[in-house]
């Protein structure tokens, strides 16, 4: 199962890289594949709408969002929600992730 990983970024500290990373980590150790968007390159790095299409363009591939805490007050992040959730994408706080990651797993 692929999950993406959403969350704040613009205005945090090293653009809340730190908390997407371990996130991911957190849930490769579960057994879920991941994209995180805090690993992509952008062409265009001062253009934050090349930064959107990159994570969306993950976003589309993948089974479900795992969500950061403070994801509401993103911008982003509250449209990659909307668009996981109109795709039919299941849309869960990072911590459900982990806790139901064995039978997400084996589905």
């Amino acid at each position: 199962m692929l999950i993406y990983v959403a969350g704040p970024m613009t205005g945090l500290p090293n653009f809340n890289y730190p908390a997407f990373r371990a996130a991911a980590a957190l849930l490769r150790e579960a057994g879920f594949d991941v994209e995180d968007p805090s690993t992509n390159d952008n062409p265009t790095p001062d253009d934050y709408h090349g930064w959107l299409r990159a994570g969306l363009a993950q976003l589309i591939r993948c089974d479900g969002v795992a969500l950061l805490g403070g994801w509401e007050a993103s911008g982003g992040a509250r449209l990659e929600v909307n668009v996981g959730a109109t795709l039919g994408l299941r849309v869960a706080p990072l911590a459900w992730w982990l806790a139901h990651a064995r039978k997400e797993n084996a589905a």
